[in-house]
């Protein structure tokens, strides 16, 4: 029994390990893992974690490599991949793009490519030798993103399957990755590498001779830049979205120099007839922040090989506005753009709401005039939409607005934004007289025959609202202003050009359409309250403007200091204090209205849960101020004064901008 016992012990040790071993032969097993860690797998690279796509990895495993030996030396690398004939074209090509762009990030992290800011407290030998090494290494990252440009090239266009056939393929996608990122890594390491060099028709890179062409933006073929900036990578905490096209090639901002003139920040009393210097307002600003896609092709892609070893490339320069899509290789493919990218460094880079807030108070002389900015390079295709904003603000007012425009493509390929900033401590009729002059200098700088010279909108908010409507009206108001006045010194300026220029009120004719946002058109009691009428005693009328109209009037062998003593009580106050619904300025214009021939409409708030309009109130202007007879549409919104950030106001803009489109046969 004993020794039965022992059989059947062994027996079942037998079957044990017997078990055990079959067991440990099982080197697959499955379960369920969370989609985001499938996702992760299947899409994650180099550019989004420290180690290269599960894809690439794949293929290596084919070597016998180890994948970080294999990034060290990655042409030794990729000559093993050749050498293996069971790898298909498609995975040699994309892993050898992936292999060389890893190197080149880690080049780009590596100490030698970085020069300390110690480095200058070194002695100037240890200098020397420090950035021949880093030079060097520049060197040798752009070797890399050369080599893996055109892999990634190769790749997209020249295998054996069409880039449409493999359409839904994830590798695709991060090829097209990987190329826009080496293309654009390239061009910001050859600018560190040659910094304070002009960029010329032919940059050297290794044996790689790359040829730039202008074609598809020919302005900035002879123009320097003050900066080139990859956009890919900036990100502006402002913007409530950044609006960009997907396609192939690389998106930049490219930043030029910021021109001055001998008449800026000097107050003109009349601009109408005043000679600037060069022929050109100087305060009238072409756009500065230029959004530019950028393209590196082969001269001739006839084979693989052509395209991986012939040195000769060309790097195409684009402007996205004007190019939507490029031909390659006999199909056409949309091309790369960030259209928030300008905006957003134009608006971070000149602090805009601080200047705003200080004009106020006449601390900044960069408002001494009204300031016309245009957005993007003029285009005789589109129509004009020209943009003002209210008291204390600046064209951060119109963020969300300017944004969605950019990102919408029905607006964005019928409209150019220019934008007015002024000083709103300024009399109102004289901001009027100044905006006015300067808009019309700028609708005459553009070609008269163009669409873009005619049809445009006029967009206003708050104060900047009834300035635009006295923009698109016709009235004079010099008599109804000397019986105001009842004042018999006043009497020897009526017939005075420069103070009869302020009080005939004539539309500009380029404008067909008008949106009024929150405009106290009849005044508001808000600017009579204690606090208000605080703030109106510490806001004064801007010292250039006084001592300009001084000057000019005892030029005339006018009493300039009776004349600012007797008039500075009545039509002569600043802005704040003419927004009163008491104010003689209010008096004067509340009941001039638009041209017959102007559309216009209105957008205002209400705070209050009434609709009675004499109830209702953006909680600073009484809807009974903002409404206008004949208005095409009036929109009534939930909310505060400043509607007009709010993204109810800013899709009825967007729908109006649509109907205005329409209306002109231009949109169904």
């Amino acid at each position: 029994m004993n020794m039965q016992y022992t059989k059947n012990n062994i027996l079942l040790v037998l079957i044990t390990i017997s078990t055990l071993t079959l067991s440990g032969c099982q080197v697959v097993s499955v379960k369920n893992q969370k989609v985001n860690i499938t996702i992760t797998n299947e899409r994650d690279s180099i550019l989004t974690r420290s180690k290269m796509s599960e894809a690439s990895l794949n293929v290596l495993s084919m070597t016998g490599r180890e994948a970080k030996t294999c990034a060290e030396d990655p042409e030794t690398c990729v000559q093993d991949l050749i050498a293996i004939p069971q790898i298909q074209d498609e995975q040699l090509l994309s892993t050898a793009s992936e292999v060389y762009l890893t190197k080149a990030i880690a080049l780009d992290a590596s100490s030698e490519c970085k020069i300390s800011i110690f480095n200058k407290h070194q002695s100037e030998e240890k200098q020397k030798i420090q950035q021949i090494k880093h030079d060097e290494c520049l060197d040798q990252q752009l070797n890399m993103l050369d080599k893996s440009i055109r892999y990634s090239y190769a790749y997209l266009f020249k295998t054996e399957r069409h880039p449409q056939d493999r359409i839904f393929n994830n590798r695709q996608v991060q090829i097209r990755d990987f190329y826009n990122q080496a293309l654009a890594k390239l061009i910001t390491t050859y600018s560190l590498r040659h910094k304070n060099q002009k960029i010329a028709k032919q940059i050297k890179i290794g044996k790689s001779i790359y040829t730039i062409d202008y074609q598809d933006y020919p302005k900035l073929a002879n123009t320097e830049f003050e900066n080139l900036l990859s956009s890919y990578n900036l990100n502006f905490s402002g913007l409530r979205s950044i609006n960009r096209r997907d396609g192939f090639g690389a998106e930049f901002v490219a930043i030029l120099p910021e021109s001055k003139a001998a008449e800026e920040n000097k107050y003109i009393i009349d601009p109408v007839h005043y000679h600037y210097k060069n022929g050109m307002n100087p305060n009238i600003h072409p756009p500065r922040y230029l959004s530019v896609s950028i393209t590196a092709q082969p001269f001739s892609s006839t084979s693989v090989q052509d395209i991986i070893n012939n040195p000769n490339f060309k790097i195409k320069v684009y402007d996205p506005y004007s190019v939507e899509k490029i031909k390659i290789a006999g199909n056409e493919y949309p091309l790369a753009a960030n259209f928030s990218a300008p905006y957003g460094l134009w608006l971070a880079q000149n602090n805009l709401g601080i200047a705003a807030y200080l004009s106020l108070i006449d601390r900044d002389q960069r408002l001494t005039m009204p300031h016309l900015y245009m957005l993007e390079p003029y285009n005789p295709n589109k129509k004009v939409i020209v943009l003002v904003h209210g008291l204390a603000s600046s064209p951060e007012a119109w963020i969300r607005l300017t944004n969605d425009i950019m990102g919408d493509y029905v607006l964005r390929e019928n409209y150019q934004v220019w934008q007015i900033f002024y000083s709103t401590n300024m009399p109102i009729l004289e901001s009027r007289y100044q905006i006015n002059a300067i808009i019309n200098q700028g609708f005459k700088m553009i070609d008269q025959k163009s669409a873009s010279a005619k049809d445009a909108v006029l967009i206003g908010h708050s104060m900047g609202g009834i300035i635009s409507r006295l923009l698109v009206s016709d009235a004079n108001l010099t008599q109804p202003a000397l019986k105001m006045l009842n004042n018999r010194k006043v009497n020897q300026f009526k017939n005075d050009d420069i103070f009869k220029a302020r009080l005939t009120i004539n539309s500009i004719p380029n404008f067909d359409r008008a949106i009024f946002i929150s405009a106290p058109h009849r005044g508001t009691a808000f600017a009579d309250r204690w606090f208000t009428l605080a703030a109106r005693r510490v806001i004064k009328l801007p010292g250039a403007f006084l001592g300009a109209l001084a000057d000019s009037i005892d030029e005339r062998d006018l009493n300039a200091k009776n004349f600012l003593k007797d008039v500075g009580h009545g039509v002569i106050q600043n802005g704040p204090s003419d927004l009163s619904h008491n104010s003689k300025f209010t008096q004067l214009t509340e009941n001039v209205l638009p041209k017959k021939s102007m559309i216009y409409h209105s957008i205002m708030g209400n705070i209050t849960d009434s609709n009675d309009p004499n109830i209702m109130t953006d909680g600073i202007v009484p809807y009974r101020s903002s409404h206008l007879d004949d208005a095409a549409s009036e929109k009534i919104i939930k909310g505060g004064h400043s509607i007009q950030e709010t993204p109810e106001a800013v899709l009825e803009l967007r729908r109006i901008l649509r109907l205005h489109l329409t209306q002109l046969g231009l949109y169904k």
